[in-house]
């Protein structure tokens, strides 16, 4: 049963025997090609004797074991790069690679496959990547005793790896990616503050080929949760129509403040890259200082009139979805777009649809200007224990909203 198993360590170095079980080289390296078969070892890498390496495939395999391998097929080629591949000592070995389900970056000690028969034959599958202390004590061993010596001892080592369908690799080319059919989809499932936790943890060059890679609105997701300076960082090293799809997906407060931290003539690249309607929106709150309230506030509320109904507002929420699970509160203003009150979103639901909204609004609207400090608008979301803070311009015009998220980012500045 032992050798249903075979390690890359195990394997690299390999005899590799012709159909007379005469010795004619060693295994130097083994690759996918995951566009024929996503875990099938395709191509093997041959060497010996001082010869340029040899290259088969695996349907020229007849068995493998700890004591080799051996060939159905002689026929041997001259090894040729090749971008389809991804040879697994060259690109995998010893690289970073990103555990999706851990959510964290791991480097890689060693690989496992399962020696599976296909069609009379021995074919090598890949099960999982090796990242724990038993690895690291197999490598360290080979070539100080034998393969079997080593398996006999590391069983006392508790194994550490994760499946290979859980595995992203870090590949900067774009046009490599496809090749090699490296699926984002785990990443772009993770949670935001998952995934901007494992892009802290990169390179630059690593940050931006992984924002590249994935869809803009996990990407956008992911941003908002780094930290500024990294942040800046990123998007100044995109294309500029990448980072305008981006910046299209972030919220308007949180797409002016990434393009605030960029220099000038970057972030008009970039804005002018943009759909008109968030454009504008970003354009109106890039006007403001940082640390005013008009800095802090977003231009996603839902505001109806102040004569509307209980039925207007489940409308308007129908309308606007993709704000349910921020929208804590809903906003009357007058036919100048004037505040006139507010109501927590809950009431909503408790009441008949020919409710008039007016009926079930606070006493009092609590309000700020554009222009206050933002230190002030912290201490009102701390004094009257707030979800959200309308912010409001001379003429008493609703403007734009801040929110909770949004004083934890001033506190976690400060």
């Amino acid at each position: 049963m032992a050798d249903q198993i075979l390690y890359l360590t195990e394997l690299l170095g390999l005899k590799v025997h012709d159909l007379k079980r005469r010795v004619i080289g060693r295994v130097r390296d083994a690759a996918l090609v995951p566009l024929i078969h996503p875990v099938r070892i395709d191509r093997f890498m041959m060497g010996g004797n001082g010869l340029a390496w040899l290259s088969f495939r695996y349907s020229q395999v007849a068995s493998i074991s700890l004591d080799g391998i051996f060939l159905n097929d002689e026929v041997l080629l001259p090894y040729h790069a090749d971008e389809y591949m991804l040879r697994l000592e060259r690109d995998l070995l010893d690289q970073q690679i990103i555990d999706a389900q851990g959510r964290k970056v791991v480097r890689v000690n060693d690989v496992t496959f399962t020696i599976t028969p296909e069609e009379g034959r021995d074919t090598l599958r890949v099960q999982e990547v090796d990242i724990g202390v038993r690895s690291v004590f197999r490598r360290l061993a080979q070539g100080v005793m034998s393969r079997r010596m080593i398996r006999f001892i590391q069983r006392r080592i508790p194994p550490h790896s994760i499946p290979w369908n859980l595995v992203n690799i870090l590949e900067p080319d774009p046009q490599r990616r496809l090749r090699l059919n490296i699926s984002t989809k785990p990443l772009e499932e993770m949670h935001p503050a998952d995934l901007a936790d494992i892009v802290e943890e990169l390179s630059p060059s690593e940050r931006s080929a992984l924002i590249e890679a994935i869809d803009p609105e996990a990407a956008a997701e992911a941003l908002s949760e780094v930290e500024p300076e990294i942040q800046a960082q990123i998007i100044e090293s995109l294309e500029t129509e990448k980072a305008a799809d981006i910046i299209e997906e972030m919220e308007p407060d949180e797409a002016a403040d990434a393009l605030a931290e960029l220099e000038e003539g970057r972030s008009e690249e970039i804005l002018e890259e943009m759909e008109n309607e968030p454009k504008t929106e970003v354009q109106e709150l890039l006007e403001y200082e940082e640390d005013t309230a008009g800095g802090l506030m977003t231009t996603n509320f839902i505001a109806l009139h102040e004569n509307a109904t209980v039925a207007d507002a489940l409308a308007a929420l129908r309308g606007n979805e993709e704000m349910l699970d921020s929208l804590t509160t809903l906003f009357l203003i007058d036919q100048d777009e004037r505040l006139k009150g507010s109501l927590p979103v809950p009431r909503v639901f408790l009441s008949t649809p020919e409710t008039p909204l007016k009926t079930l609004t606070a006493d009092e609207v609590i309000s700020v200007s554009v222009q206050e400090e933002s230190k002030r608008v912290t201490e009102v979301f701390d004094k009257y224990n707030l979800l959200t803070l309308p912010v409001i311009d001379e003429e008493g015009r609703l403007t734009g909203v801040v929110t909770a998220d949004d004083i934890i980012s001033v506190l976690r500045r400060d």
